[in-house]
């Protein structure tokens, strides 16, 4: 039971970074490859300012700018040199990948025996760690979640929305578009960031290749969020991704636990995305099978 309120526990903390990849996703309309390398960035901030001694909660904020920084150079490749998004994400993945490399001295990490964030504050008034982390993850999702729905009520909200759902029609209302996707991009990754730097200090370490594959977690998230819950509110939407993050946690721990060897966890990750990604075009496939059936 244990390791499924673990897997729980992490699916809160991996639901804030598809709350990032969400903005780009859904809002601008296109898979973002560079939140792999600003959940690195957020990884390697956040570990080697906490070995330094820094205070876990300066190293988490020093961990979201870093994430801010990286799809800002994204932003700039995409806007100013118009690099389409795909190539402007894998040059940025790619050249920060030396980046992160120099942050943390080395490609692991260790936080053991090291105070994080989870030790801080509010999580002081729990015995249980598993508590600790739950709780901080919870309450740094709450702070996401109505920050976003507040932010996106707004003017500048809407005119990001505007920018995604139609370009076009957003430049002739006067919407400066290539600011706005830059914004979205500092915004998501920034998001993106604060996940890493979560991540390292609940696993207690930090891997240069922690990033690697992410994009798949985030989108399952978003994905099996939007497939078991439709037709909601912003901040319904955002929680649902958290929703859906703890979901496809859960199932690969289930999944792992049947006796699949773990080496095959990516391969695993994929299939489950795959099938939420096709599960409305079978379901729709279906129930025209079955109408048609009962028509004839």
């Amino acid at each position: 039971m244990t390791i499924y309120l673990n897997a729980m526990s992490q699916g809160v903390l991996w639901g804030i970074m598809g709350i990032g990849l969400y903005i780009t996703f859904r809002i601008l309309r296109f898979a973002d490859l560079t939140s792999e390398a600003s959940f690195t960035m957020g990884v390697s901030v956040a570990v080697s300012l906490i070995t330094q001694g820094v205070s876990p909660i300066l190293a988490t904020v020093a961990a979201i700018f870093g994430g801010m920084l990286t799809g800002y150079v994204t932003g700039l490749l995409m806007t100013l040199f118009d690099i389409p998004s795909l190539l402007a994400g894998i040059i940025t993945l790619t050249g920060f990948y030396s980046i992160n490399l120099r942050i943390m001295g080395k490609p692991n990490v260790s936080l053991r025996r090291l105070a994080t964030i989870y030790d801080e504050g509010i999580a002081t008034l729990f015995q249980s760690t598993l508590v600790q982390r739950t709780v901080i993850g919870l309450m740094i999702v709450m702070i996401v979640v109505l920050l976003l729905s507040f932010f996106f009520r707004t003017d500048l909200g809407q005119a990001m929305i505007a920018t995604g759902d139609n370009e076009i029609m957003a430049k002739s209302l006067g919407i400066k578009t290539a600011s706005m996707k830059r914004f979205a991009l500092v915004l998501a990754n920034g998001i993106i960031g604060l996940a890493g730097a979560l991540v390292a200090q609940d696993n207690s370490f930090g891997d240069i290749s922690m990033g690697t594959g992410t994009v798949v977690v985030a989108l399952s998230s978003i994905v099996i969020g939007e497939v078991l819950l439709k037709q909601l509110t912003m901040p319904l939407r955002l929680l649902a991704i958290v929703l859906g993050s703890v979901i496809y946690r859960v199932i690969l721990v289930f999944v792992l636990q049947l006796g699949f060897n773990a080496n095959d966890f990516r391969l695993i990750s994929a299939i489950v995305l795959a099938i939420f990604l096709a599960f409305p075009t079978i379901s729709i496939s279906v129930r025209q099978a079955i109408s048609t059936k009962g028509g004839a």
